[in-house]
């Protein structure tokens, strides 16, 4: 394909050849230590296009890539291009010389540019001076991968052009430009994917952990965090409600720690597991002597929490006269001792929490109106465990960590068994999926959880709607025949119900789901509401189902 000139076996031509493959060493070496040092690579292979030019009359040397569909070449680096000409250096496969060399794998050589049609001089005129023209592809394990071209200028004195040299040294210079540009687009992938997996655990420490052991990534719990981070820092009364199990009391440290009380004292009662007049005790302390076991004066929880934050949960189930000591200390920050005349001042924040409705307590006159809305400041709604689906998945795995860990088991959940988790409503909420997930360790033998093995773990009744591949038969009622004078007794019948399997049950659930679609005309929320459901659950059933709306 390309000419090949024959030097002479003679000892002048033996050393002109020796003198030129130093140089051609010699360059190598020059543009090998650029290509190493480099930080810049469109930069450097110009600067190595510009020796191959000084030492081999090499003009408009060019490199090209194959695009990401292998369809064509498209411009990498160039010199002596003008910017017009670089953006006209386009070729397909097979299109030109260029295009050829990129096709076929094989070098291609234009001995004289001015009569050979594979010549398609796209980028413009040429220099007077330029005759030929070499294409090489640049080849790596994955196969072509560009195309390094020149075009060669006239020697001068009828030289002829030794196209052997030229072809050898476009194929190892490619090789060093096509080397330096892999091992800078892996360094630049790692660096995008390291990039990328640092920006992935920061948004889920954001999002999973960030206030204490709260995880959550749901649309509600997030909800719940920009409100955190937005009312923490103040010393405003924060009232935490939700469903028993749900985490107030995290919420109520996460407050604390947020806030600029941090570093102060953080103290926590429950107002339920105390009698009302140890609990008076317990809030404001006491003077010596002041009821019989009074030996000695002893701080409440308010004096304690000075300058920092009292969390007092269950505050639903404080008394009516408690209640109004309570609406004092928040509103003048003072307070006595029981049996003492002593006003003490305390600058407190005060976290409450409950789950009891205080709203209708108010109107039943079992809660203080003035004081529900001293503690109703900033409300804090926690959503049960059953509106948060997308975070259930995230709290079992938590949990499953954390108990092989403590009891040094090494465990996994099959994706029945992560189902069978999935798919139960949580009435107990977080406490109870703790515990469930604790017992799973402790009595599961180590490998593979099966759903089978849930039997002493879920409620019976769930547990045996739920489990694959079990059935379950309700007892059987008795029926007896009354007794007459005419007619023997008759002997008992049993009746049986008709066998509940895995399919049957999934098949009753579809049913009473699209049934439920269809009475709410598929509107999905108010199908959920008469399903008992949430739309996030009804959304997984339509799915798994596969309900065409």
């Amino acid at each position: 394909m390309y000419k090949t000139i024959n030097i002479p076996d003679n000892e002048e031509c033996k050393s002109c050849a020796l003198t030129f493959a130093y140089k051609e060493i010699e360059l190598l070496y020059d543009i090998a230590v650029m290509l190493t040092n480099t930080v810049d690579i469109d930069e450097t292979i110009e600067k190595g296009m510009r020796l191959l030019k000084r030492h081999h009359y090499l003009d408009r040397c060019a490199l090209f890539i194959l695009n990401d569909d292998k369809s064509a070449l498209e411009l990498f680096s160039s010199i002596d291009l003008s910017p017009q000409q670089r953006m006209m250096a386009t070729y397909k496969l097979g299109e030109g010389a260029t295009g050829l060399a990129a096709q076929s794998a094989e070098p291609v050589v234009i001995e004289n540019i001015h009569n050979n049609i594979n010549y398609l001089n796209k980028m413009g005129s040429v220099s007077t001076n330029a005759v030929s023209y070499v294409a090489v592809p640049l080849i790596q394990d994955e196969g072509v991968i560009g195309v390094i071209s020149a075009n060669i200028a006239n020697v001068g004195n009828n030289t002829p052009l030794n196209f052997d040299d030229i072809v050898r040294m476009l194929t190892i210079v490619g090789s060093l430009f096509a080397g330096t540009m892999a091992t800078q687009q892996r360094f630049a992938k790692e660096k995008e994917n390291l990039t990328e997996l640092k920006t992935y655990y920061k948004e889920e420490m954001l999002s999973t952990h960030k206030f204490e052991n709260i995880i959550g990534k749901s649309s509600k719990m997030q909800q719940v965090f920009s409100m955190l981070e937005t009312v923490a820092p103040s010393d405003a009364t924060i009232l935490v409600r939700g469903e028993t199990g749900t985490g107030k009391e995290l919420i109520a440290t996460a407050v604390h720690n947020l806030s600029s009380r941090k570093n102060g004292p953080y103290i926590k009662l429950n107002c339920a597991a105390i009698s009302e007049t140890l609990l008076e005790s317990e809030l404001f302390g006491h003077e010596k002597g002041a009821f019989t076991d009074a030996k000695e004066t002893r701080k409440g929880r308010f004096e304690l929490a000075d300058g920092g934050t009292l969390f007092l949960d269950e505050i639903g189930d404080i008394t009516p006269s408690l209640q109004v000591k309570l609406l004092r200390i928040l509103q003048e920050q003072e307070f006595e001792r029981v049996g003492g005349n002593k006003t003490i001042k305390v600058n407190v924040r005060l976290v409450a929490a409950t789950n009891r409705n205080l709203e209708e307590m108010v109107k039943k006159g079992e809660f203080r109106e003035d004081l529900f809305y001293r503690l109703n400041v900033i409300p804090v709604n926690l959503p049960p465990l059953r509106e948060r689906y997308e975070d259930v998945k995230l709290i079992i795995e938590y949990y499953m960590r954390k108990f092989m860990k403590e009891h040094r088991k090494q465990m996994s959940l099959s994706k029945p068994t992560l189902e069978v988790l999935l798919d139960y409503p949580w009435p107990g909420n977080i406490r109870e999926l703790q515990n469930t997930m604790e017992r799973i360790v402790l009595i599961c033998p180590n490998g593979e959880i099966l759903p089978e093995m849930l039997n002493h773990v879920l409620p019976f009744n769930y547990q045996k709607m739920s489990m694959p591949e079990q059935t379950f038969q309700p007892p059987a009622p008795e029926t007896v025949a009354p007794v007459t004078a005419a007619s023997p007794a008759e002997p008992v019948v049993e009746q049986h119900a008709p066998m509940l399997t895995k399919a049957s049950l999934k098949e009753m659930e579809k049913e009473s789901i699209i049934q439920a679609l269809i009475d709410s005309r598929g509107i999905q929320t108010k199908a959920a509401t008469q399903l008992g459901m949430t739309a996030r659950q009804i959304g997984y059933k339509i799915r798994k189902y596969n309900i065409d709306l």
